[in-house]
Formats: structure tokens, sequence, C-alpha cells
């Protein structure tokens, strides 16, 4: 399935999801229009509905090819959000982590003291979760970039342990992409991807 039908796919599906509930519009401003549209999330861009499911585990899937991350509530949609990951030589890392650690207010200890605002950290070695610009392509040098507005409501949704998942595939629509990266069996509990466990 090409690139273009996969996007259209995962445009549908998820206009289907939101046209259930109105959209949040955060400090990014989702395009009012957007589920009647069934048009794509413009760099900064987001919808957050948390109030699908009020209880369960967050999960976070984050797609490198889409630059998008989808949030998960007990299994249920919640959000959806733009985002920019890591750029040529800085690439993201792929496979599932835990949120090793949480705060509001960081600045990076190996790129100029820059802000890296609700942080939640993925490794031990620099990568995490964070708000800052979002132009449309991969740009960071290795963190997920969220919006600001969008950070601040994960942050608050969020407990430390947390799963987010980061692939590199375009899934076809937001239920495919927890159960694509829920059935890899891959897990990380110390801040790098480690390979699925083999049976002897």
């Amino acid at each position: 399935m090409s690139r273009v039908i996969r996007r259209c796919a995962l445009v549908a599906a998820t206009a289907i999801f939101l046209s259930m509930t109105p959209a949040y519009a955060g400090q990014a401003e989702v395009v009012s229009g957007i589920v009647s549209e069934a048009s794509t999330l413009r760099p900064g861009e987001f919808v957050w509905q948390p109030d699908r499911a009020q209880e369960g585990e967050v999960e976070i899937v984050v797609s490198v090819p889409l630059q998008r991350a989808f949030v998960y509530r007990g299994g249920t949609l919640i959000g959806v959000t733009t985002v920019s990951t890591g750029r040529r030589g800085h690439e993201t890392p792929v496979g599932t982590f835990s949120i090793l650690q949480k705060r509001r207010e960081h600045y990076s200890n190996l790129y100029n003291n820059a802000p890296m605002p609700f942080m939640q950290r993925l490794t031990w070695d620099g990568v995490a979760l964070h708000a800052g610009q979002i132009p449309g392509r991969p740009a960071s040098h290795g963190c997920v970039r969220l919006p600001l507005a969008f950070a601040r409501l994960l942050f608050s949704a969020t407990q430390m342990g947390g799963s987010v998942h980061i692939t590199d595939v375009a899934p076809e629509s937001p239920e495919i992409a927890l159960a694509m990266v829920r059935g890899v069996g891959a897990y990380v509990g110390m801040g790098g991807p480690e390979e699925p466990m083999g049976g002897n």
C-alpha cells in the first residue's frame, strides 16, 4: 500500500474517531473544521479529548514517518498531535520505552542549555518527550518534540513507568498503531530498547 493511501486511511479513521466529541483547541489552535473536513493536522496542531476514557493506563505511540503521536488511555484514543522527531544523524530511536523521569522545567545538558518544558525522559542518554518547535519535519537531536499546550496536557496525564512506543512504520489507523506496537514484545525498563525475550 502506498504512503499516500496509508496517510489517507489514517486521516479518515482519525476524522471518524474525532467526530464523536468536540475537539480541544489548545495554544496551537486546532483548525475548527478539522473533523468535518477530514484534513490533516498542520504542524503544531493537535486534538485532545480526555473525557473519552477516564481510567486506565496511558500509552503513547509515536510514528516517525507520519510525524504524529497518538495517546491512549485504557486502550481508547484520547489525543492526536503533530510531533518533530530526530533529524538525519540524530534519529529518534525506535522501540518501547518507559517514562523514566518527569520535569516541568528542564534544560538540556547536551545542547547549550536548551529549554525542554514538560520533559518526560525515555533514555538516560538524552531522549525525551518535551515541548518544542514543530516545523513539520524531523528537526530535533533525537527527542520527540510536542506542541507546548499538548506537552502540558500530556505531562498531567502520564505516570512514571508509562509506555511510549516509537515506530518507524506509518500505521493505517490509530487502532492499528496501538495493536501493532503491543504485538512487538520489546520493552524498555531502564533507558534503552531491549530485544524481545526469546524462550529457551
